[in-house]
C-alpha cells in the first residue's frame, strides 16, 4: 500500500509541474442567464478563481523578445522608477477596451478600477464596499437604498460625471438583456436620479436580495451617457462595439497597445486626487506573455513588479534564493482563500442517492494531501462548510457546527458507516456492496482535461476511494464538454466551480448548492444546483430570509442553518480552497506592498486592490 501511495505521489507531482508552465486557464465563457437568474461572478471572473491550465496558453500573441525594463510602451524609454510592471491578466493582443465585451483587453475586464470604475470597491478582507465613485450608501428603509457621489466626479474627456450617467449605466441592461449585469433588475424595481450627486434605488418587494445588488453595484463600470448614447444610434451590438480609446473616469488612461504589451499612463487630472491623491506610478506596463514560464521568469528577475499568475513554490524565492519577493502571507497557505473547487454529486443516481453513502466518501478523501499537491501548498485542507473559513466572511463561520457534524479525512469513520450503519460488505474485488445489491460504483468523477490541479485532487480522491472500498474513476474530457455535461446534469460526480468571493457571499454559495427553484430537470441547462438536489423542507424560506437580512446577527444565524443542511445532506464536498486572486510582488524596484502583518489594503489586483497603487513607493525615487 505505501508503495502505491508513494506512486500515485510521485505521478500527482507530476502533474503539478506540468502546470507550472503554462498560465492560469482561461474562464469558461460567462453563460447567458436569463434575467430570473443571478449571476454568481462578475461577467470576466477573476483568472484566478479557475484552475491552472496547462494545455491552453494564448499563442496568438508572441512573448517579447526583450525584458520589460529594455522594451518601451511607446516613443522612448519608459522611466523604470516610475514604471509598474505587472502580469497575469492578458495573454494575447487586446482586440477591445469596451467594458461591456465578451473578453475586453486588459485593464477593462474583470473589475480592473485604472480606467473605467465601479461606484464601490469589494475588500475581500472585511467583505465591504469601500468608497469609489460613490462616498457611501445607506438604506433608509428596508427596500430603499440612497448612494451619494464623490465631489467632482468627471470623465477623463472632462466632462462631469453624475447621477445621470450611473443611472444610465444600469438602464442599459433593462434594454439590452445581452449584458451580463441584467439580473440587476430582477431585484431593483426603479432607479432614479434625485440629484446630480444622488441616486435612490427601490428594491423589488417579491424578491428583496440587498447581497445580489450590493454585489452589481460593486461590479458595473460606470459608462459615459454622453458617449455610449451615440455609440446605441449606431445599430451595432453595444458589446461588439471595438473601442481602443476608451473614456473611463479613472486614474489611468491607455496609452498604448500591441501584441507584446499594454501600457497606461496616468491621468493627472483625475478627479479623485482631492479624495485620495494619484497613483504613485506614472506608467503601468503589462507585458503579454505566452506562458506561466515567461511571466515566472521575468517576476524573478524584477523585471515584473506585482503579479497574479500560478507560481509554483513561490516561497523557495525568499527562502532559498533570498528575492525581495512576498506574498500576502509569509507562511502556508501564502494566499486569502476565495472559492471552493466544489465536487458536485448527482444525488439521483443509486449508491449516490444515500446520504450516508456521500459522507463515507466525503471521510474517504485526503484533504491535507490535496492541498499539499494539487494546490502546491497554497490552500489549507479544506473543511465541510459551503463558508470561507477567513476573510470577510470568517465573522459568518460556524467552526463548533462544522467540528461537531462535518468530516474531514478519516477513512475508519467512513469504514464504520459503511459496514456498521448501512451493513455493506466487501465483495472479492474490495469494493462494498449494500445489503440491496447496490456496488458503490463504479462512478466516474469529471474535470476538464488540462486543469491540472483539479486533475490531481481527482487523482487523489479515486485512489483514497478506491483503498476504502468504493470504486470512482476519473475520466478528463475537454472543457466545453465538461461544461454542458455539468449543467445538463449527465455526470455522476464532477469537480466543478461554485461561485467564489463576492459582496453577496456566502449566500450565493449557499444558494448555488440548495436551492432547486428555477433549475430545470436533466437535459437542460442549469446555472447552479448541478445535481439536482432536492432540498427539505424549510430551505426556500431560509434561503429568502437569509438574501432578505441586513443586520449581521440575523446573517449569522440564517447561514448557519443553511450551511447545516448542506453539511447533513452532503449534495456536494468542497476538495480544496482556491485564492480569488494569486497575490504576488517583487520589492526590487517598488516597495511596500501591503502583507497580512501590514493590511492597510487587501491582497487584490482589482476592486479594492486599486489602493495599493496609491501607497507604493519606487526605491529609486
Amino acid at each position: 500500500m505505501r508503495i502505491l501511495q508513494c506512486c500515485l505521489i510521485i505521478a500527482v507531482l507530476a502533474l503539478v509541474v506540468t502546470a507550472c508552465g503554462a498560465p492560469t486557464a482561461a474562464p469558461a465563457p460567462a453563460p447567458t442567464q436569463p434575467p430570473a437568474a443571478p449571476t454568481a461572478v462578475p461577467a470576466a471572473p477573476t483568472k484566478a478563481s479557475e484552475p491552472t491550465k496547462a494545455a491552453a496558453a494564448p499563442t496568438a500573441a508572441p512573448a517579447p523578445t526583450t525584458a520589460p525594463t529594455s522594451a518601451p510602451a511607446a516613443p522612448g524609454q519608459l522611466p523604470r522608477n516610475e514604471t509598474l510592471y505587472v502580469g497575469g491578466f492578458q495573454w494575447g493582443p487586446p482586440a477591445t477596451f469596451n467594458p461591456l465585451a465578451g473578453v475586453p483587453g486588459w485593464p477593462c475586464n474583470n473589475i480592473h478600477e485604472q480606467v473605467y470604475e465601479t461606484l464601490f470597491a469589494f475588500n475581500q478582507i472585511t467583505g465591504n464596499l469601500d468608497p469609489l465613485l460613490a462616498k457611501e450608501y445607506k438604506f433608509t428603509d428596508a427596500t430603499t437604498i440612497v448612494i451619494t457621489l464623490q465631489d467632482g466626479t468627471k470623465w477623463q474627456d472632462g466632462k462631469p460625471l453624475t447621477s445621470e450617467d450611473v443611472v444610465y449605466t444600469f438602464s442599459l441592461a433593462k434594454t439590452y438583456k445581452d449584458l451580463v449585469y441584467s439580473d440587476f433588475w430582477r431585484y431593483v424595481a426603479e432607479m432614479t436620479a434625485t440629484g446630480d450627486r444622488t441616486i435612490q434605488l427601490k428594491l423589488d418587494t417579491k424578491v428583496v436580495n440587498p447581497g445580489i445588488v450590493r454585489q452589481r453595484l460593486a461590479a458595473t463600470r460606470v459608462l459615459p451617457k454622453h458617449i455610449w448614447t451615440e455609440r446605441e444610434k449606431s445599430g451595432t451590438a453595444l458589446s461588439q462595439i471595438v473601442d481602443m480609446n476608451p473614456v473611463g473616469s479613472g486614474p489611468f488612461k491607455i496609452q498604448t497597445a500591441s501584441a507584446e504589451r499594454v501600457a497606461l499612463v496616468r491621468n493627472d487630472d483625475y478627479w479623485g486626487k482631492t479624495v485620495y491623491g494619484l497613483p504613485a506610478p506614472k506608467y503601468i506596463v503589462h507585458p503579454i506573455f505566452k506562458s506561466n514560464d515567461d511571466g515566472n521568469l521575468a517576476f524573478q528577475r524584477g523585471e515584473l513588479d506585482f503579479m497574479q499568475q500560478f507560481t509554483p513554490q513561490i516561497w523557495l524565492m525568499w527562502e532559498q534564493k533570498k528575492l525581495p519577493v512576498g506574498t500576502w502571507f509569509k507562511q502556508e497557505p501564502y494566499h486569502v482563500p476565495g472559492g471552493i473547487p466544489m465536487m458536485h454529486i448527482n444525488t439521483s443516481k443509486k449508491g449516490l442517492d444515500n446520504v450516508k453513502v456521500r459522507r463515507a466518501i466525503a471521510y474517504s478523501i485526503n484533504y491535507p494531501l490535496i492541498a499539499q499537491t494539487a494546490m502546491s501548498r497554497y490552500s489549507t485542507p479544506a473543511q465541510s462548510s459551503l463558508i470561507l473559513p477567513t476573510g470577510g466572511e470568517a465573522k459568518f463561520f460556524n467552526a463548533d457546527q462544522v467540528k461537531n457534524l462535518g468530516w474531514e479525512y478519516s477513512p475508519a469513520k467512513g469504514k464504520e458507516i459503511l459496514e456498521k450503519d448501512l451493513g455493506a460488505k466487501k465483495g472479492a474485488d474490495g469494493i462494498y456492496v449494500l445489503p440491496d445489491g447496490t456496488r458503490l460504483g463504479p462512478w466516474k468523477v469529471i474535470t476538464p482535461y488540462g486543469w491540472t490541479d483539479w486533475m490531481t485532487a481527482l487523482a487523489l480522491v479515486s485512489q483514497s476511494a478506491k483503498e476504502n472500498g468504493i470504486d470512482i474513476n476519473t475520466e478528463f474530457p475537454e472543457q466545453p464538454v465538461v461544461t454542458s455535461r455539468v449543467r445538463n446534469g449527465d455526470f455522476e460526480l464532477a469537480l466543478f466551480a461554485i461561485t467564489a468571493s463576492t459582496p453577496a457571499a456566502p449566500w450565493q454559495r449557499l444558494r448555488d448548492m440548495l436551492d432547486d427553484r428555477d433549475v430545470p430537470d436533466r437535459g437542460t441547462q442549469a446555472f447552479w444546483n448541478y445535481g439536482r438536489f432536492k432540498p427539505p423542507a424549510g430551505t426556500y424560506e431560509l434561503l429568502d430570509k437569509a438574501a432578505a437580512a441586513t443586520d449581521e446577527a440575523t446573517q449569522k444565524q440564517l447561514f448557519a442553518q443553511l450551511d447545516k443542511i448542506f453539511i447533513e445532506n452532503i449534495p456536494g464536498i468542497g476538495l480544496m480552497y482556491r485564492p480569488l486572486e494569486f497575490y504576488e510582488f517583487n520589492e526590487s524596484v517598488w516597495t511596500g506592498f501591503p502583507t497580512s502583518e501590514n493590511p492597510w489594503a487587501p491582497p487584490m489586483h482589482q476592486q479594492a486592490g486599486i489602493k495599493i497603487l496609491y501607497k507604493i513607493k519606487s526605491i529609486a525615487r
